[in-house]
């Protein structure tokens, strides 16, 4: 009779058959570290070493003197330039003695290029907007304004541009700030897509 009630159950909940699998696959998970490199002695000395020889006093203005203009225009610090350096040369230290390259802060390490912490990134986020606008000046010449879904077609693009651009300035420079509007201006981009579907 228990057997008949469980099996009645499974058929009415078809979610339930994967219960066994989802706690199976519970007990294969394995503990990982996220963010392995900045937690490391070497780095957090080497940082806080070069912040007290180059970020204080005389020296911090001789940083600010040579820091290029754009490194200044994106809030480059003498901190995050230090820890920029020490990054790396912990890389080194990991590569050297045979080791994989650990995350830093959250995120795998690239190379700077100018402002820009991961360029290709950034560069592949100005396209995708660019091919956003593009599809827009192109629906709007395409489409007449009395189509019943034009105004919301044409919303959806400005919230995926404005998606793409803050995308773009995340990969260009991490903040908190950049990295929460890059984070929820996606997310907006998943919502207006369900609305979008639904409404259609």
């Amino acid at each position: 009779m228990r057997l008949a009630r469980a099996q009645c159950w499974v058929n009415a909940f078809p979610a339930a058959r994967l219960l066994p699998a989802v706690l199976a696959g519970c007990l294969l998970l394995a503990p990982v570290s996220g963010s392995q490199g900045d937690k490391e002695p070497f780095y957090r000395d080497c940082v806080k070493e070069c912040v007290q020889a180059n970020c204080t006093g005389p020296p911090l203005g001789g940083f600010l003197s040579a820091q290029p203009r754009y490194m200044t225009l994106t809030g480059w610090t003498c901190r995050d330039d230090c820890r920029y350096l020490c990054m790396w040369i912990t890389v080194g230290l990991y590569l050297a003695e045979g080791y994989k390259v650990p995350q830093f802060h959250g995120k795998w390490p690239f190379t700077r290029f100018l402002c820009f912490e991961e360029p290709v990134s950034a560069l592949a986020s100005l396209l995708n907007g660019l091919a956003c606008l593009v599809m827009l000046i192109r629906y709007r010449s395409a489409v007449p304004r009395q189509s019943p879904m034009y105004y919301t077609c044409c919303a959806f693009s400005m919230v995926s541009l404005n998606a793409w651009f803050w995308s773009m300035v995340f990969h260009t420079r991490d903040t908190y700030l950049t990295e929460k509007m890059d984070y929820f201006c996606a997310s907006a981009v998943i919502l207006y897509s369900i609305y979008l579907c639904c409404v259609r």
